[in-house]
């Protein structure tokens, strides 16, 4: 089958990125692709990060990428999809996560689609926005509106979808593991030298934004310390906004010698030490509608605990893979952690191993296949 699929790769950094680039180097293993990348992702004063370039020195990218993409020239929407329609593609699949993309994915939806037999499938990552308003789902209806398929990863995520695009065609998979970044050879005590750090080690990892909900953990820690004393946490992750708050409250909470905080994007290359350094992944979300962070803990094989928002309970198996919390709630989260902590859970290693197989890569891939197959089912015989 011929595809075409639209979305980040490198120099861009990010979960987003990285997904859409790995998924093609799934797809090109059976599939003639071509895959269509931005030239310029987002305006400056859009990203609240220093830069959206990508600037890790293992880097994640593949050959043959076509950069066309201007997200802010609708000229060169229109040149991109012209360039899939003269590809004759049987599909276009296109990422979905942020209102921003709303007139570039839309226009290159509408060209392609005139006159052409070309199907769309959208991957929602984020059918709505964390912090959701009317406009919001507006501009999220006007460009799903185009889409023949989808697929999300969470069936909260597929009820949201039904509201805004109601009857539309879903197939549901877990979000895969990003297990790119594990290179092997780092130990656990090596992990932490590098770190400088000792004892029992807590991960949160990844961009700190409010809805990750870290303000919970930090206010877990006092009482986590209370009954041990040798555990740190690392926050590891750009703070969008708002860090003097975080810091404020950390010193309010007289946890700062215990907690170790890394204001900046972690390159791909150091992606391995911090969890590698873990003994527990935590990401207490106070929404969510998957969690590229949770791919990363499974891949290494982490125990997590999290809260029982969206996906997470499906992703995380409450006493048998990790723990879940209340959302909001410092003292759940507190006493997740040293339900972790105070027992033997050598099994849950174990358990997260066995499980690997429902987040791989090819059951997306089959997700996408299966779509086209129903669909030449249909068609009329000569």
């Amino acid at each position: 089958m011929k595809i075409a699929l639209v979305g980040p790769s490198y120099p861009y950094k990010g979960g987003i990125s990285h997904y859409t680039t790995l998924l093609y180097r799934e797809l090109i293993k059976k599939h003639r692709v071509v895959f269509f990348s931005f030239r310029r992702q987002y305006p400056k004063w859009l990203y609240p990060a220093q830069t959206d370039l990508d600037e890790s020195k293992t880097k994640i990218k593949e050959e043959n990428i076509k950069f066309t993409l201007d997200s802010l020239n609708p000229f060169s929407w229109i040149k991109t999809a012209l360039l899939i329609k003269r590809s004759s593609v049987k599909l276009l699949i296109l990422p979905w996560w942020h209102i921003f993309w709303t007139p570039q994915f839309a226009a290159i939806c509408w060209i392609v689609k005139l006159s052409c037999k070309t199907k769309v499938l959208f991957i929602c990552h984020n059918t709505q926005m964390h912090e959701s308003r009317f406009l919001d789902r507006a501009c999220a209806r006007i460009a799903l509106s185009n889409g023949d398929y989808f697929i999300v990863h969470s069936q909260k995520e597929k009820e949201n979808l039904l509201k805004l695009i109601p009857g539309a065609d879903i197939k549901t998979a877990f979000h895969p593991i990003y297990d790119v970044f594990r290179q092997g050879g780092l130990s656990k005590d090596g992990a932490k030298d590098k770190l400088g750090i000792k004892g029992r080690v807590i991960l949160f990892f990844g961009i700190v934004r409010e809805y990750k909900g870290l303000k919970y953990l930090l206010e877990a820690m006092p009482r986590v310390l209370k009954e041990l004393e040798d555990i740190t946490l690392i926050v590891a992750g750009e703070f969008w906004k708002n860090k003097s708050y975080y810091i404020d409250l950390i010193n309010k909470l007289n946890i700062g010698k215990r907690v170790k905080v890394i204001d900046r994007y972690i390159p791909n290359e150091e992606v391995e030490k911090y969890f590698e350094a873990a003994d527990l992944a935590v990401f207490p979300y106070i929404s969510v509608t998957g969690s590229g962070a949770v791919a990363l803990a499974l891949a290494f094989d982490k125990p997590v605990v999290t809260t029982d928002i969206g996906p997470m309970p499906d992703l995380v198996l409450d006493g048998k893979t990790g723990y879940i919390a209340k959302p909001e709630d410092s003292n759940s989260l507190a006493q997740a952690i040293l339900s972790f902590f105070q027992q033997d859970h050598t099994d849950f290693v174990e358990n997260i191993k066995k499980r690997k197989g429902f987040f791989a890569w090819d059951k997306v891939v089959k997700a996408i296949e299966s779509f086209m197959l129903t669909a030449d089912s249909n068609l009329p015989k000569r």
